[in-house]
């Protein structure tokens, strides 16, 4: 169900098979928390290229419900998308300041975000929670420490993490369906932390492994030491993940690393932001030198906003904050990732990564 197709170094391309749908490995997955995207809809994440999304677990399980997905017959009729799903254990969520009560052996104690009543989620809560969603793909429930956590927390985190994703394969394996499950690896920007935490997740044999608790304000250099502390002890043969990331020279960078698949709400949110992505690097549409540029945000792109509109007109609607313009830079941004991923996929394929890494790099940044 997962084929390692071409190599160069590290870097691999694949295909993952998963319910009677592909995607093809690297591949970057908008976030679709609540079942949808901002200002992009699922017919159009399709249109442009996504195979794959991952939406949150415990914000679905609460709006809608569990109730309403399961006699709507799960999340991918109930928002109509027919790609890969994943979805998350909805532990970033949980460890927000307002929300977050506690943690303990038996799992995270928060309050819900929409009622604010207390609830428990525990592994075996979060398995039957993402089972019952439907997703194509679940992840375990984590302990995610914060940002700038000294080692004494993060080294709790990762026992956490540990005892948690032996309950969570455990009660998943009970399940016995075709839903796969990835095991999360934790221990912050300290690489002894990571890879004794990448040795316990691997030995429990999951269908992947996911980096966790990166790219949430530590320096990049840092984040690859800490993938390069974990990876080598995760199974070549199983996807590996990096959990959001979506900067195109983090991702270039996680590929030359051996790192199949991404996820981020940053083309959308920088996207609403003005940002639009060019393969001469990134610009912002609010500056007035846009207001009477006939082009298109870029000359060589398919996308349907560069088909048929020019920067002046989304300047205009940026500079009024229209939902429309919104739209529009949502589309365009979505678009250019995935035509980013399959170039990384063909470069890699014809033994050029490195070279299309280099050249990209110089006229992005």
């Amino acid at each position: 169900m997962f084929k390692i197709t071409s190599e160069e170094g590290n870097a691999r391309t694949g295909t993952l098979k998963l319910n009677n749908r592909e995607v093809e490995t690297p591949f970057f997955m908008p976030v679709v928390t609540k079942g949808a995207a901002k200002f992009i809809n699922n017919k159009e994440l399709k249109q442009v290229g996504s195979d794959a999304i991952i939406c949150n677990g415990f914000i679905l399980s609460v709006k809608p419900g569990l109730n309403v997905l399961r006699k709507m017959g799960g999340i991918h009729k109930f928002i109509n998308y027919d790609g890969v799903i994943f979805t998350d254990s909805g532990g970033f969520q949980m460890y927000s300041d307002k929300l977050l009560i506690k943690t303990t052996d038996d799992g995270i104690h928060f309050k819900e975000p929409f009622h604010g009543s207390k609830l428990l989620i525990t592994p075996e809560k979060d398995m039957d929670m993402q089972h019952t969603i439907g997703s194509d793909v679940a992840m375990c429930l984590d302990d995610m420490p914060i940002y700038g956590s000294d080692k004494k927390r993060i080294q709790e985190s990762v026992l956490k993490t540990i005892a948690w994703a032996k309950r969570c394969k455990d009660h998943h394996d009970k399940i016995k369906d075709k839903q796969w499950l990835f095991g999360i690896i934790q221990g912050g920007t300290y690489p002894d932390l990571r890879e004794f935490c990448a040795r316990a997740i691997a030995a429990l044999d999951f269908d992947g492994y996911a980096f966790g608790g990166l790219a949430i304000g530590e320096p990049s250099e840092d984040t690859f030491k800490a993938v390069e502390a974990a990876i080598k002890f995760v199974p070549k043969e199983k996807p590996r993940y990096l959990m959001g990331v979506g900067t195109p020279d983090l991702i270039l960078e996680a590929v030359s690393m051996g790192v199949d698949c991404f996820d981020s709400r940053y083309p959308t949110m920088t996207a609403r932001n003005g940002t639009m992505f060019t393969w001469k690097g990134q610009i912002n549409i609010d500056k007035k030198e846009f207001e009477l540029d006939e082009k298109p945000i870029d000359s060589s792109c398919e996308c349907f906003t560069c088909k048929n509109f020019t920067r002046a007109y989304l300047h205009h609607l940026t500079r009024l904050n229209e939902p429309t313009g919104h739209t529009l830079k949502s589309i365009h941004n979505v678009f250019w990732m995935q035509e980013f991923m399959r170039r990384i996929r063909e470069s890699i394929k014809q033994k050029k990564f490195e070279e299309f890494k280099k050249e990209f790099l110089e006229k992005f940044n």
